[in-house]
């Protein structure tokens, strides 16, 4: 099986979570880029609010494509146990956790334009990626989310390797994942169209869910206080 795109594969990842459907203590939370499209589709099938959560790769020097760990909003780094292996100086670490900390703040600030986060307190949330390798984002996002006190931190993923859902599995209250192959390769292969979600693609669909929201009389508690909308 092949998602024909993100969009698509939030609409089957929302019927493995229909369960949550119309449950005014659910928040969706997308980590962008690639992840906000799923969970556009998610969100709106199961009529709850949607924001996004930003997490970044910490890449290893000279072979980027390979995950150091990961950093999210509020200050968490999570690294990859088998980091060890690789003998990394701590200055080369932090020199790509400092980089990947300034583009963490652009990206806050340009796919926010101002709206401030939902509030998270007491909530189930749902985290949603468009798939996982070695976990390490899905990982920095659970556990920066701990610290903002949701009542329950569940993962939604259309695509990931099954020891790392497992292990996700122990982090999060719960862990979906549509397909858990074997042999991965890559995020990209389980996709037709898996072409790069741009800064205005995301803008668009959080400005799209938040109108939604508004047209359909969201639930009191369901947006923030300080919201302007």
């Amino acid at each position: 099986m092949r998602f024909a795109n993100r969009l698509q594969a939030g609409d089957v990842l929302a019927q493995k979570l229909l369960r949550y459907r119309d449950d005014p203590t659910v928040v969706v939370l997308a980590l962008p880029r690639g992840g906000v499209p799923v969970a556009f589709q998610v969100a709106h099938a199961l009529h709850a609010p949607l924001d996004v959560f930003i997490v970044r790769k910490l890449g290893l020097p000279g072979h980027e494509e390979f995950a150091m760990g990961a950093i999210a909003s509020g200050g968490v780094m999570v690294m990859n146990p088998d980091l060890a292996n690789f003998h990394i100086p701590e200055a080369a670490i932090e020199d790509v956790a400092a980089r990947e900390r300034t583009e963490l703040d652009r990206r806050e600030r340009a796919f926010r334009a101002g709206r401030p986060r939902l509030d998270i307190a007491g909530r189930t949330v749902i985290v949603v990626d468009d798939g996982l390798a070695t976990g390490a984002s899905m990982a920095a996002a659970i556990d920066a989310l701990r610290t903002r006190k949701p009542a329950r931190a569940i993962g939604a993923v259309p695509v990931a390797p099954p020891e790392v859902c497992d292990a996700l599995g122990d982090r999060a209250d719960e862990m979906v994942c549509l397909l858990t192959p074997v042999r991965l390769h890559a995020v990209g292969v389980w996709y037709a169209d898996f072409t790069q979600t741009s800064d205005d693609e995301v803008r668009a669909l959080l400005d799209a869910a938040a109108r939604a929201r508004k047209a359909q009389g969201a639930p009191r508690g369901a947006e923030p206080a300080s919201s302007a909308r």
